[in-house]
């Protein structure tokens, strides 16, 4: 069971998606998504479990060793973000189950779909495969963005559509370059060929520089990120849940690929440039926290500022801060993905007024007080996980290069949050005014929508509660990342047949 353990995150979504198709029945359909995605969160718990020991665990698919064939490769980050995966899907589909799953056609077999481009772009140590995954992942979210239909989502899907397929047709461009320049797009290969004389360094840093143009179009970094708050917002409640983790693929890449292969080989290919358009970036979300009108508008943009935050992380190729980062990135999806499911049940309660920042028909109990922890989550009030993120980050950043303008960045970003949030926070949950045309919601909220919500909500408090062994983890995982040494030899294994393999190339 242990040797097939890699390959099953990706088998179970799969295979769930291929038995919705059989049958046109929700009820059906339901059953099979709940089940694949329950049966999810227990088995990535146990790969991580498994990852922990610091073994690296390569599952050659046609027992086609590297780098002629696809491998899937599980160290703490890749068995840690499918986790993180899967608990974000068992929300979701639990949330669209209510109901929301019934607006369109093809709901559940697309959402496992999504789940199989997510975890395989985590899994995969071939770049070629990523672009794969990553086109399994965009393409289902395409038809999952639209899903319940609209002219607002109409408008995103189509800008959404366009700007990943120029993102697409770059990520071929620079496969197409590093493969011509190097004879392989499996990620260990390219480590070992890049500290090799005899290929051409120019052509490989432009290659290079192309992809992670690509994975940081999808993390969202400014100016490549316009389309991101637009598309989220127009989103429904669950796919917009789901969709807070997809800008977290391609930080992952980026910090994957600089660890693994740019540091030893292209130290400089990122330098200044990218924590200049990192603060950059975290300075245009919070200006968009700001002028936010509507709560699920003003958790999109709370995406792009936690993208902003992350991505000063590979910037700096420190194993204490990327440390930091993962633990920031755990807490700071979740938290987004639970004001996600949160402004959806507080639009249906309100009516007609829905989650817009005004006066209108109040909110149940449950509703006021999960708002209230959240926005001390996002905001990064102690004691919770967002205080604890941050102050680890600012802790680790605190020696770098531009050090100060990233304190003075990370400490503003949060005060314009903390300040939108209470100014927002009290038309939204405590001024009730009673408006002609106000409609407020006839029946309760049901109750999957509920447990989703709260599930969600509450683990901000559960991080900051067990933070130790989140962080530890974390500390692990970094350090895992930042031996690339053995990276490659775990994958190409230890004897001298990768310089053997170039040398025939």
């Amino acid at each position: 069971m242990n040797t097939h353990a890699p390959i099953l995150p990706i088998l179970i979504p799969f295979a769930a998606a291929l038995l919705q198709m059989a049958s046109e029945r929700l009820a059906f359909q339901r059953a099979v998504g709940l089940l694949a995605s329950g049966l999810l969160v227990v088995l990535t718990a146990w790969l991580t479990l498994l990852a922990d020991d610091g073994l690296l665990r390569v599952y050659a698919l046609g027992d086609w060793p590297a780098p002629f064939g696809i491998v899937l490769v599980v160290d703490r980050l890749a068995a840690g973000m499918t986790l993180l995966t899967a608990v974000l899907a068992f929300a979701a589909l639990l949330y669209a189950s209510s109901g929301f799953d019934a607006r369109g056609r093809h709901f559940h077999p697309l959402f496992q779909l999504q789940l199989v481009g997510l975890t395989g772009a985590f899994l995969t140590g071939d770049l070629f495969n990523l672009f794969v995954f990553f086109e399994v992942m965009l393409l289902a979210s395409y038809t999952l963005l639209a899903h319940g239909g609209g002219l607002a989502r109409t408008r995103a899907g189509i800008s959404y559509v366009v700007i990943n397929l120029i993102g697409s047709a770059l990520f071929l461009v620079a496969l197409g370059l590093l493969y011509g320049t190097l004879g392989t797009l499996n990620l260990a290969d390219l480590a070992h060929r890049l500290t090799l004389p005899g290929h051409d360094q120019a052509l490989a840093r432009l290659a290079f520089a192309l992809l992670i143009a690509v994975f940081l179009l999808k993390a969202g970094l400014l100016p490549l990120s316009f389309w991101l708050p637009h598309t989220y917002s127009a989103a429904g409640a669950p796919v917009a849940a789901l969709f807070a983790i997809m800008t977290k693929v391609g930080i992952v890449a980026v910090l994957r690929v600089q660890a693994v292969a740019l540091t030893p080989a292209i130290p400089d290919l990122l330098d200044t440039w990218l924590t200049t358009l990192a603060l950059a970036t975290v300075f245009f979300a919070a200006l968009g926290v700001l002028a936010a009108d509507r709560l699920r508008t003003l958790t999109a943009w709370l995406v792009l500022l936690s993208a902003g935050t992350l991505l000063l992380a590979p910037a700096q190729a420190s194993s204490p801060v990327d440390a930091a980062a993962l633990f920031y990135l755990v807490q700071s999806t979740l938290a987004a993905a639970a004001c996600f499911l949160l402004a959806g049940v507080i639009a249906e309660r309100r009516g007609d007024a829905a989650d817009r920042f005004r006066a209108g028909p109040l909110p149940t109990t449950w509703l006021k007080v999960a708002f209230l922890i959240l926005a001390a989550t996002v905001a990064g009030l102690p004691p919770f996980a967002g205080f604890l993120g941050k102050l680890m980050l600012l802790t680790r950043l605190r020696e770098v290069t531009a050090g100060t303008a990233i304190w003075l960045a990370l400490l503003a970003s949060g005060f314009i949050v903390m300040i939108a949030l209470a100014r927002n926070g009290c038309l939204l949950i405590w001024k009730q005014e009673t408006l002609l045309g106000s409609r407020p919601a006839a029946t309760p909220i049901a109750w999957p929508r509920a447990t989703a919500t709260l599930l969600l909500v509450a683990a901000g408090p559960l991080l900051a509660i067990g933070v130790r062994p989140v962080a530890d983890y974390a500390e692990r995982a970094a350090s895992q990342l930042h031996a690339p040494g053995a990276y490659v030899a775990g994958v190409l294994g230890p004897t001298p047949a990768g310089i053997g393999r170039t040398e025939e190339r």
